[in-house]
């Protein structure tokens, strides 16, 4: 782990996606998997099964941050076009790939299944790509350059994503402390901006709740340094006494 700050994005393909007829579930953890290794996913992108579309966001994303994990698209069927689009991205020939047509013929012939081309098509990857292995399925992903492109299935993507984590460089883990504060975003709008203002290198996440009677606000801090984690914690706890204060007063303010 180094000090320095490692970025991600992921890029989800398909247009099940976009659909609904499937639920994403790789965003999520990707998002905890990298948070605990000290990575900032910072963007999130969803496209279609669209060569040109998947080209597009590719190429902004790897350019951009400094690691792309795509999910989806690898499979057998006519519209898993991912590996011809990233073969696009970064001008190389998309071909079947000698040892993922190996470790795949081997694996059917284990089942007694014939080796069609459709099943074929999850050998083909961008020339000189590298082998993301797939203990599930044994269909492997592939990684190019900062690109790391696997399935869209999520107990495949999860295994993958356990597999490309220690080559992976990690930055400083983000800290985080969560504070109960008993009183609307509309009361602490305002005092919350000041606070953020004067902790520049803090994140301070508000998040609304509701119980049926009274609004409330479950406040996140995030910071890279403990100090500074601990310095925006206490500005905010001393706002919380403020406005309990002005409450037993008999100044409450708006409830939302």
């Amino acid at each position: 782990m180094t000090s320095k700050i490692v970025t991600a994005a992921m890029l989800a393909i398909g247009d099940e996606l976009l659909s609904g007829r499937t639920k994403d579930k790789n965003i999520g953890h990707l998002a905890d998997v990298l948070l605990l290794s000290g990575i900032d996913l910072k963007e999130v992108r969803i496209v279609s099964d669209e060569e040109d579309a998947i080209v597009e966001a590719l190429n902004a994303l790897r350019s951009r941050y400094t690691y792309v994990f795509t999910s989806g698209g690898i499979g057998p069927t006519h519209d898993d076009i991912t590996a011809d689009a990233v073969s696009k991205a970064f001008g190389l020939p998309c071909e079947h790939d000698a040892e993922a047509m190996r470790i795949l013929g081997e694996m059917y012939k284990r089942r007694e299944m014939e080796f069609t081309e459709a099943r074929q098509r999850m050998a083909r990857m961008p020339r000189g790509a590298r082998h993301i292995a797939n203990p599930v399925s044994t269909a492997p992903g592939f990684i190019v350059e900062n690109v790391f492109v696997m399935a869209g299935v999520p107990q495949v993507f999860q295994a993958m994503v356990d597999n490309i984590l220690p080559e992976l460089q990690t930055g400083a883990r983000m800290l985080t402390r969560s504070l109960p504060c008993g009183y609307g975003e509309g009361d602490i709008g305002t005092l919350l901006a000041a606070i953020q203002k004067t902790h520049p290198e803090t994140s301070i996440g508000s998040y609304p709740k509701y119980d049926g009677k009274r609004f409330s606000t479950e406040l996140v801090v995030r910071a890279r340094e403990q100090d500074k984690l601990d310095a925006a914690a206490d500005a905010i706890l001393d706002m919380i006494r403020q406005l309990d204060y002005a409450r037993a007063q008999g100044n409450s303010g708006p409830e939302a």
